[in-house]
């Protein structure tokens, strides 16, 4: 399988130029992807607003809401791009349209697949790890389980502050890493952290962080972090 995750925050030149570059490099010769933007409500502006930021790398980027058979717009596809947004509003859409298995055997059948935000959550084994609010019901968290490890997109690390005037106070909410705990209080599967800007590209038995860094979490052990650049030996990358 071929995987381009990206975490999110892809608004500095720099961060473009990285994702622009990774997905050239991932994608080759292609000549269009198909792009899935369920996670927002307005699909035509999210397709445009891609574009316009050049997020999509100069390939045609085709949004599968403008196709009449989506699922046969799957099976047909040189590469799928799945965008970021509400990553509930997302799984559920793709439940509805029934495009989970049709996207789960092109994609293990070795068809690339990028995501950005919600697009790599539901590439994981479910969305509990998502920071989002469940603004709609999907009929189960269960997503496409394209690899075994979950990860919480956009994280951060420490304590929260909001601003008052001039001074910064802090917020004293949860932090990520405390979610994450609780994450591990009930499941096992191993969580990566992954900061803006940061892209994961996983090839087969292959995962290599760029672009930022990342936070591994394993239940019952501390957590370790990582840096751009890293090869992740021992972060299991077999589906189960």
């Amino acid at each position: 399988m071929r995987l381009l995750l990206g975490s999110g925050g892809f608004r500095t030149p720099e961060r473009i130029a990285l994702w622009v570059e990774q997905m050239r490099d991932w994608l080759g010769p292609a000549r269009s992807v198909l792009f899935v933007p369920y996670a927002l409500a307005d699909h035509d502006g999210y397709v445009r607003m891609m574009i316009e930021r050049g997020l999509h790398s100069g390939y045609e980027l085709v949004g599968i809401h403008t196709l009449w058979d989506p699922v046969e717009a799957v099976r047909k596809a040189e590469a799928i791009f799945v965008g970021g947004g509400n990553t509930f509003r997302l799984l559920n859409s793709l439940y509805r349209l029934n495009l989970l298995d049709p996207i789960r055997e092109r994609v293990r059948g070795g068809m690339p697949y990028l995501g950005i935000s919600a697009g790599t959550n539901v590439a994981c084994p479910t969305i509990r790890t998502t920071n989002d609010m469940p603004i709609v019901q999907p009929p189960s968290l269960d997503a496409l389980g394209l690899v075994p490890f979950q990860i919480n997109a956009h994280y951060y690390t420490g304590t929260n502050f909001v601003k008052h005037g001039e001074q910064f106070v802090e917020h004293f909410g949860e932090t990520r890493d405390d979610r994450i705990r609780e994450f591990h209080e009930e499941n096992e599967t191993p969580v990566l952290g992954l900061w803006e800007g940061g892209i994961l590209r996983i090839e087969d038995a292959n995962v290599q962080l760029l672009g930022s860094s990342a936070r591994l979490f394993l239940k019952g052990k501390s957590s370790r972090d990582l840096v751009g650049g890293a090869r992740l030996p021992d972060l299991p990358c077999k589906p189960a």
